[in-house]
């Protein structure tokens, strides 16, 4: 489990396809700490480590992920939000995040207002139900606050220090973004379905 409180912005070093997809990513992390095996949120997908080294660590992404997330979009130098898994007793900065990306959306807009910056996203219809104005959301992997909901979009603001800490910063319009809903959010949606039955 994760909280979308993004604490290191990684970098890609390699990606080696070889059945699944090795990849490389560069960090800030203290890699001595981090063990083989352990899950890793990397902008949203919530990844394995196969490897590491001094400043690096290796994930193993299979074609199912690369089908359900923008990792296809990803080159060497392409710069990753990085979470490592809560540990029992971490502060919960964020919201409940699984790491398990259920869409990709397109960024449709962008506005500074102020110090802040609007997004606006497509919204897909199999997902408008679970995003609500004041909900939380999740993308590339970083825990934001939904503002407006529309038929098929929803904006999200964004303070400067999430821009200057994440790779939102290089964001543009066209982008796709990894999307998870609120765990919350699905476990109502599915309660409400069963009590009506």
């Amino acid at each position: 489990m994760f909280t979308g409180i993004i604490t290191d912005v990684g970098q890609i070093a390699s990606l080696e396809k070889s059945g699944d997809t090795k990849i490389i990513i560069k960090t800030a992390f203290e890699t001595s700490n981090i063990d083989i095996g352990a899950s890793i949120a990397c902008s949203g997908p919530c990844l394995t480590v196969v490897d590491k080294g001094e400043d690096w660590f290796a994930v193993e992404a299979s074609d199912e992920t690369f089908s359900c997330t923008n990792l296809g979009n990803w080159v060497v130098d392409t710069p990753v939000n990085l979470e490592r898994a809560l540990k029992l007793g971490d502060e919960l900065g964020g919201h409940v995040v699984t790491g398990h990306v259920d869409a990709v959306v397109i960024l449709e807009g962008l506005e500074d207002i102020g110090d802040s910056t609007k997004l606006t996203l497509s919204l897909p219809s199999d997902y408008a139900a679970y995003v609500a104005a004041k909900g939380s959301i999740t993308l590339d992997g970083v825990s934001l606050t939904v503002n407006e909901v529309g038929g098929d979009f929803f904006n999200v603001n964004i303070i400067s220090h999430t821009k200057a800490h994440t790779t939102f910063k290089h964001l543009k319009v066209g982008q796709r973004i990894n999307f998870e809903i609120d765990v919350l959010a699905r476990y109502v949606a599915r309660m409400t379905e069963v009590n009506s039955k």
